[in-house]
Formats: structure tokens, C-alpha cells, sequence
């Protein structure tokens, strides 16, 4: 079989499982785990072969015409090249763990097979994005994963978070893809074709009429879809559906498409110096916001939630210094360890027997209860905060060597501007990153919050699935900046020094500053009774405010402990802490720009409908209904009366006709 028709199997296998899951949900439910961890499997299997043939060597080119248009063809193409034959093997392998870790985590369920056939939809059309060789194709796959996100987050719909969360990730998402959709219009006009490598044609003979404005439309789409500043705020609340659900879309799927398409379409960006600049300021802004927001949640999925933000900031970054290597590079390794810490969540999470006891102030004893997520989320959590030789360190190494190339001047990729604003956001980053790390790790795995039941021990295929997803946690880095230079354009992804040692530095500072201050905050917090410090907060170094405080019940001998003044987040960001609990007030901000304007529409629109347009309608209604009732009033079934009128309009009409006689 030819790579082209191995290729075409690959998105295909998981359609047909989605289709014949929702056929088959009811009828025959003992399908129902079959078809949904065997076709993305099975997809694994054809998207490893693909890669294998596809070697990093010359891209795979197929195409016939789809539909004619009249003037710009689509057409159903394969563009394979090293990047999407990687990305294809991750977006199937995240996705077949995944669907293998639900079938223990949703096993009670009674929507799970509507939720696999989902997943399964869902995947499918990542996979399509990563193959896809023409734009418009490419964009089907990008909105089936915008519908899909909106079902599964909203997956337990009968809690009001849910529900709220699925509509603002759909509205987010959709407010991007607007220019987006415009800017892939303009793109195919000016090159007269939708298919990737003919558009890629034109920008390199320099044939594009508004590189500028095409970039920055096409950016406002990725940033929805990718969640970057400013359109990231749909991402923390997404934590409302299943936490496997979390994990593919963090991981594998949707965020990673943003990334993904500028990678492809690097070059268009690369057109515009301005466009560049505003990547790369984007990417600053959104590290740094989200290393901070993440410093100061409670819960551990929307900890993990800004993290992802921030990683696919470092993503975008390497994007901004036009190296869409280090992108990828950071991309594959970025997918394992982060959906190895959302399932390690959601072992946790299950442990609790519910989905909201997700606060890490309330966590307790977890290290011995639930050893297996314990050990991997750890190699997860040194992955993120980037320590070697964990993955995490050589990908997120590469994309600060690449900035630093630029900054310095050694490639004129892009600006230099660039290169020193995602070059030191990337350094501040790195502290941060390895900050909440620690102090997620404190929190959850030596805290001492209320404790919760005790649910047994989890099902087989989710701690199975933890420590499939800890090797390439461990081991992806260094394997691949040794092996796999030649699908990355080439470049060598060995660390440079100064870098190296720049970033883990502040990485280290980052881990000890936070267990400095967590050591500190445990000893003021036991010290302290619970009384002492509501009356007055600013005792105990200000740490926490009183009303937060009195909601906490565990005792420790005759002293109450209250969880918040263990949180070393409150030391580290100071005052800044309420701010950044609460993304720095970005939603309140859009409400105030955009939702309650209009709202503000909507009830004026309300109030002319029903003041004014009613009324001209109730007016036109009223004329007829009064000649109505006259005539009504005149039939009074009455004999004598219906003669007496009859002979009196006789008498009327004789004496006009006499009358006019006269006249005349």
C-alpha cells in the first residue's frame, strides 16, 4: 500500500469509528469500548508506517480537484512533510491513551458513548488538519474541532459551569475564526490556489499583494483556536468537562493547532517584519501572564490549564523567531508530559469520587493514596519546569536557542526585536514555570487540607495509560535532539550553553524560592490560631485575608491550620496574588468591552420589537377587527329587523336615483 493511501487512513479509521459509535451507542453498547480505542489505534499504527516511509525526507504531495469554484479550485490534498508525519504520530498516540484511560474513568457514565464517539470525531479532524494540503479542507477539519470542543467541555451539562464554559470556548474560538476565514480568502486570492504548496510558491516569488494584513487576520484565528493572549480566556474555564477530555485538547489536539498552522504557513508570517513582532509580543505576553495566573489557582486543572497557555506561548515564540523546528520540537514533547499531568489529575480527581474536588488547599495524604499518579506527575512536573534530562528541558531549550540566535544577530529570520522579546519572556518563564510546578507538587502531594474518601484503587487502563505517557516524558528530548535533527528543516537541536544554563538556573531559583516559601508559610500558619488572624490579616506577613481564611476547618492540637496561609503563591506574588487568581481581570474587561454592550443591543432590539413593531402590527389588526365587530353588531337574526333595513335601503336608493334623475 503507498504512503498516499496509508495516509488517507489514518483521519479516516477514527471518522468511522465516531460514526459507528453514535449508530451502534444504543443498540449494541458491548461495541462501544471497541470502536473507541481501536480506530485511533489502529490510526496510531498507519500514522507510525507514514512516518517511517515519510523519514524526514522530501514531503508527500497528492492532490485531486474536490470542487470547481469558477475561480480558486479546492482540492482534496496530502501535504506530508517531517512536521505533520511527527505531529500525526502524537495527535493518534495522545488520542488512543486517552480513549483507553476513559473507558476506567467514565466506566459509570451513561453519556460515554456519545463522549468516545466524540473524542474519536475530534481526533479525526486534528489529524485531517495535519495532513490536510489545501487551506479550505484544512479549515474543515479546524471547525469540526471547534464543534467538537464545544459538546465534550460541555459534556456534564447538567452543572451550570459546564454549560457556561462550552458557549464561551465556542464563542471565543469563533470570535478568532472570523478574520481567520477572511485572511484564507485573501491568502487564496492573491495566490490564486488554496493548496499549501503552491500558496507557499507565491509568497517565496514574492507574490503576495498584503502580506501584513493576511498574517495578522490569520494570527486573530490562532489565537482563539491556540488560546493566546488575548483570546486565552475560554481555556481555564474548559476545565468544567472531563478531565480526558482536558488532556486531548491540551495535549494533541485543537491548542496545538494554532501552532501548528503557523509552522506550516511560516512563511507567510515571515513576510510581514511587523507580523513578526506582534508574534512575538503576543508570545511574551502570554508566558508571562499565564506563569503568573498559574502561580496563584487553587485548582489543579486550571493551574495546568495556564501552564498549557504558557508552553504554547514558548511554542509561539519559537514561531516569532522563525523557527518552526523548535516549535514542533517543544510541540511533541509538550504533548506527552501535559497529557501525563492531566490524567495524573484525573487520577487524583477520581480518587476524590468526584470531579470538583479539585482544590489542592484541600488535598491531603494523596502521595500514599494514590501512588502511581504521585511518581508520574512528578517526571511530568520536572518535564515542565524544563530540569534535564527530562524532555521538557531539550525542547523548551531549543526555542530559547533560537531566540537567542536571533537576538544576537547570528540568522536574520527575523527581528531582532523579536528575538530579545521572547528571548527574555522566555527566561522569566522558565522561573515561573518551575515555581507553580513546585508548588503544585507541594500542594497536592504534601498538603494538609481536609481529607477526602477514599475511593479504592483506580481502574487498570488509567494508571497503565500514566506510565506509557512517563517514558516519553523522561526520554522523548533526549532521543530526539540527537536523531532527529533531519525533520526539523535540518537545524541541530543540541542546547546551547548559555541558554542552558540561563534557564535551568532561574528554574532552580524558581523550585527553591517556592519550597523557601511554602516551609515558611506552614510554620507561620501552625503558629497562628484561627481567631488571631481573622481579627487581624495583616498579622502572619499578610499572607491571606480574613474571609478566606475562616472558611477552613482542620485543627492540629489547639491550633487552627488554615490551608490558604500554606500557599506559597500568596508570599511569592504578593499583592498581585488576587489579581492574578482572576487572570488579571481580562474576563471583566470583556464583559465590559463586548458582553454587556451587547446585551445592551439585545434589549434595546427587544424593546422596539415589542414598543414599536408590535404596534404598527396590532394597529394594522385593529381597523379590520372594528369594522368587524360593526358588522357583527348588524346581524342580529332577526327577520323583521334584516326587512326593515332592506326596504329602508330601498327608499335610500330610489330617492338618490331620483335625485340624480332630477339633477340630470
Amino acid at each position: 500500500m503507498t504512503t498516499t493511501n496509508l495516509a488517507v487512513l489514518v483521519p479516516l479509521l477514527p471518522f468511522l469509528g465516531a460514526a459507528a459509535g453514535l449508530l451502534l451507542g444504543r443498540s449494541a453498547p458491548g461495541f462501544v469500548r471497541p470502536l473507541a480505542v481501536l480506530p485511533p489505534l489502529a490510526s496510531l499504527v498507519l500514522a507510525a508506517l507514514v512516518a517511517v516511509r515519510q523519514g524526514g525526507d522530501r514531503a508527500v504531495d497528492a492532490h485531486t480537484l474536490l470542487t470547481p469554484t469558477g475561480s480558486v479550485p479546492i482540492e482534496l490534498a496530502l501535504h506530508i512533510d517531517g512536521f505533520a508525519a511527527l505531529v500525526a504520530v502524537l495527535v493518534a498516540f495522545v488520542a488512543t491513551c486517552v480513549q483507553i484511560y476513559s473507558t476506567g474513568y467514565l466506566r459509570d457514565d451513561p453519556r460515554y458513548p456519545s463522549y468516545a464517539a466524540l473524542v474519536s470525531l475530534f481526533t479525526s479532524a486534528m489529524l485531517l488538519v495535519v495532513y490536510s494540503g489545501d487551506l479550505i479542507v484544512l479549515l474543515v477539519g479546524w471547525e469540526v474541532m471547534g464543534i467538537c470542543s464545544y459538546f465534550l467541555v460541555g459534556h456534564y451539562w447538567e452543572t451550570p459551569e459546564a454549560r457556561a464554559a462550552s458557549l464561551k470556548a465556542f464563542l471565543v474560538t469563533k470570535l478568532g475564526d472570523v478574520p481567520f476565514l477572511i485572511g484564507l480568502f485573501a491568502l487564496g486570492t492573491d495566490a490564486g490556489s488554496f493548496q499549501i504548496t503552491r500558496v507557499l510558491g507565491t509568497v517565496a516569488s514574492g507574490g503576495l499583494d498584503h502580506p501584513t494584513l493576511i498574517a495578522l487576520l490569520l494570527l486573530a484565528g490562532v489565537a482563539g483556536k491556540s488560546a493566546q493572549f488575548p483570546l486565552h480566556t475560554w481555556l481555564p474555564d474548559a476545565m468544567a468537562g472531563p478531565t480526558p477530555v482536558s488532556a486531548l485538547i491540551h495535549a494533541a489536539t485543537m491548542v496545538a493547532a494554532g501552532v501548528y498552522f503557523i509552522a506550516r504557513l511560516l512563511p507567510v508570517f515571515e513576510a510581514s517584519q511587523a507580523a513578526m513582532v506582534v508574534l512575538a509580543v503576543m508570545a511574551a505576553v502570554t508566558m508571562a501572564g499565564s506563569g503568573l495566573a498559574a502561580l496563584a489557582q487553587d485548582d489543579i486543572k486550571r493551574v495546568l490549564a495556564y501552564s498549557t497557555i504558557g508552553q504554547l506561548g514558548y511554542m509561539t515564540g519559537a514561531l516569532a523567531v522563525g523557527d518552526r523546528g523548535a516549535a514542533v520540537f517543544h510541540l511533541l514533547s509538550h504533548g506527552a508530559f501535559k497529557a501525563l499531568l492531566f490524567l495524573a489529575a484525573g487520577v487524583i480527581i477520581h480518587a476524590a469520587g468526584t470531579n470538583s474536588l479539585a482544590a489542592m488547599s484541600r488535598m491531603s495524604h494523596l502521595r500514599d493514596r494514590v501512588p502511581d499518579a504521585y511518581w508520574t506527575m512528578t517526571v511530568a512536573l520536572l518535564a515542565l519546569a524544563a530540569i534535564p534530562p527530562f524532555s521538557g528541558f531539550f525542547s523548551k531549550e531549543s526555542v530559547l536557542g533560537a531566540a537567542e540566535h536571533v537576538a544576537t544577530g547570528h540568522t536574520d529570520h527575523a527581528p531582532g526585536a523579536a528575538g530579545w522579546i521572547v528571548l527574555v519572556a522566555g527566561l522569566v518563564t522558565a522561573l515561573l514555570t518551575a515555581a507553580y510546578a513546585t508548588r503544585l507538587w507541594l500542594l497536592a502531594f504534601r498538603g494538609r487540607g481536609v481529607e477526602a474518601p477514599d475511593h479504592g484503587r483506580q481502574p487498570l487502563t488509567m494508571t497503565v495509560v500514566l506510565w506509557v505517557l512517563a517514558v516519553p516524558s523522561l526520554a522523548f528530548g533526549g532521543l530526539a535532539y540527537r536523531s532527529l535533527p533531519g525533520w526539523f528543516d535540518g537545524r541541530a537541536l543540541t542546547p546551547t550553553l548559555l541558554t542552558s544554563i540561563l534557564g535551568t538556573g532561574l528554574a532552580l531559583v524558581g523550585g527553591l524560592l517556592t519550597h523557601g516559601a511554602w516551609q515558611r508559610t506552614r510554620v507561620l500558619a501552625a503558629r497562628i490560631p484561627m481567631g488571631a488572624v481573622a481579627a487581624h490579616p495583616d498579622e502572619g506577613a499578610g499572607l491571606v485575608e480574613a474571609e478566606a481564611i475562616a472558611s477552613h476547618e482542620p485543627v492540629y492540637g489547639n491550633i487552627a491550620y488554615a490551608p490558604d496561609l500554606a500557599d506559597p503563591g500568596r508570599v511569592l506574588l504578593g499583592p498581585l496574588y488576587r489579581h492574578a487568581a482572576t487572570g488579571f481581570h481580562l474576563d471583566a474587561v470583556y464583559a465590559a468591552l463586548f458582553v454587556r454592550p451587547v446585551l445592551a443591543g439585545a434589549s434595546l432590539v427587544q424593546f422596539l420589537d415589542s414598543a414599536v413593531v408590535d404596534t404598527y402590527v396590532r394597529g394594522a389588526a385593529a381597523l379590520p377587527r372594528l369594522l368587524g365587530a360593526a358588522v357583527r353588531r348588524a346581524q342580529t337574526g332577526n327577520v323583521q329587523t334584516y326587512v326593515s333595513a332592506l326596504l329602508a335601503g330601498t327608499v335610500v336608493l330610489t330617492v338618490a336615483v331620483l335625485l340624480v334623475a332630477t339633477g340630470a
